[in-house]
């Protein structure tokens, strides 16, 4: 009988670490909200309303347990998500580099990943996770702009592998490599892999498409229309390592070391990449927090202007939040930093958790 329990008592922690809390509700066609909340929680949202009025918010969804704990702005209106398209495709890596179908290991000379004017001979070594690191060493201009190209060393100066900087060639490059392996688009892979299962209520599929400039690169930017409550059920299914309602469509072997820190913010360049004291992954930033802050272990998909998708573990929560992206290449608009949205967050956690 003692066996007996102690295998059923593992069976159980097993299940918890699969899918999170016991409590969490996994939404069907619609969110479910929290049904009560304390009265220090909703000081704390009265306080966070005040801020997000001061900030260029346009949509902010906080999810806690599975359950729409904060609302506010249009959170159904799909919007571009910048770079929170990389996080998306390091998650679409894990099913394919867990059946063979990719070699992480494999070098770009390997996988046939070259582009305009040439890869040089050392560029050509670095390894597709060199990519999802962004540490290939490989500084060939991208096709869309928004890295830190522009403070990069010579070409050819850094070994593949051993210095970070944030090179949207890498990045655009790793999902070139993923449709050749799979003969598939992202689109069509983030639509039969995760959207479909995960009941997306605002994803159009038929609506995404890529563009950049070819005669920069032939590796274009994956851009991603998608609405807040979107990206709280993407940030949902990553926050439970993989795993939606008891099916596993990421590998939990995968999202751990993924979303776990890879380059602490001190081995970043240039230097003001590493003032921001967040670390990297696999193409998912990781906060460095002290193990006293309820934000200790939270990791988040980050785009350009304000689009945040922050996973917290430890509260089992979700939090997703657009900004407004500028038109007719004016990029001079107000935009939300990443600390006005870390504040936020801490309004939330510290008076919600």
């Amino acid at each position: 009988m003692l066996t007996y329990k102690i295998k059923l008592l593992a069976t159980m922690l097993m299940t918890v670490a699969l899918t999170g809390n016991a409590a969490t509700v996994f939404p069907g066609a619609e969110w479910d909200s929290v049904a009560a909340t304390s009265a220090q929680c909703k000081q704390g949202q009265a306080e966070l309303d005040g801020y997000v009025q001061k900030q260029a918010t346009t949509a902010l969804l906080a999810i806690k347990d599975g359950r729409i704990l904060y609302n506010r702005g249009p959170v159904e209106v799909p919007g571009i998500i910048e770079s929170q398209r990389k996080s998306i495709l390091s998650m679409l890596y894990g099913k394919y580099v867990a059946n063979g179908t990719i070699n992480l290991d494999q070098t770009l000379e390997a996988a046939k990943i070259d582009d305009v004017g040439g890869l040089l001979p050392t560029e050509k070594q670095a390894r597709l996770r060199d990519l999802l690191t962004a540490r290939s060493g490989v500084f060939h201009v991208a096709a869309n702009s928004g890295d830190d190209l522009a403070k990069a060393p010579a070409r050819g100066t850094q070994t593949p592998g051993s210095y970070f900087l944030y090179n949207n060639w890498d990045f655009n490059a790793a999902g070139t490599a993923l449709e050749n392996a799979t003969q598939k688009s992202v689109y069509q892979l983030f639509d039969e892999d995760i959207a479909q299962t995960l009941q997306f209520q605002d994803f159009k599929l038929s609506a995404q498409k890529k563009w950049g400039d070819r005669s920069k690169s032939m590796h274009l930017p994956y851009h991603f229309l998608l609405s807040t409550r979107d990206m709280a059920r993407i940030g949902l299914l990553a926050l439970h390592e993989g795993n939606w309602n008891g099916g596993q469509l990421i590998p939990a072997d995968w999202m751990r070391p993924t979303t776990s820190v890879y380059t602490p913010s001190s081995d970043m360049h240039p230097a003001s990449k590493a003032a921001r004291h967040v670390a990297y992954g696999y193409m998912w930033w990781v906060l460095e927090e002290p193990a006293d802050s309820p934000l200790q272990g939270a990791y988040m998909a980050w785009g350009l202007h304000g689009q945040y998708l922050l996973l917290i573990p430890r509260l089992d929560m979700v939090i997703a939040h657009q900004s407004r992206v500028p038109v007719d290449g004016k990029w001079d608009v107000p935009k939300v930093g990443k600390n006005a949205f870390i504040h936020m967050a801490k309004l939330l956690t510290q008076n919600c958790s």
